[in-house]
């Protein structure tokens, strides 16, 4: 997370299982960050992905409603049709409020 933020915020978990091939999928992913970095009370994202094609996502928020200005988003709508069409084998999507944060070895 590039920016940390006072008190507690929220964080969007986006747990999922691609098909295979990228399927154009590499370029949305690409654009959807560069999306959401611009919007409202976004603070950060986090992303891996193993050989076998799980893969998780988390996003930082600093509130609800800036979660759900994302998610009916009008190009995120888009990307998220699209994932369920071609290429998400299945996904589950979490939303938690953190209210705490301590790292090691971090600056």
């Amino acid at each position: 997370m590039e920016q940390k933020p006072d008190g507690s915020y929220y964080a969007v978990i986006f747990t999922s299982k691609r098909t295979d091939g990228d399927q154009g999928y590499g370029h949305m992913a690409d654009r959807m960050e560069e999306l959401a970095e611009k919007q409202p009370g976004f603070i950060g994202v986090e992303s891996v992905r193993d050989a076998a094609g799980v893969g998780i996502t988390v996003s930082y928020w600093d509130s609800l409603e800036a979660i759900g200005n994302w998610k009916r988003n009008e190009a995120h709508q888009v990307a998220q049709e699209k994932g369920k069409q071609v290429w998400y084998e299945n996904y589950t999507v979490r939303v938690c409020k953190v209210e705490r944060e301590y790292s090691f070895g971090l600056v």
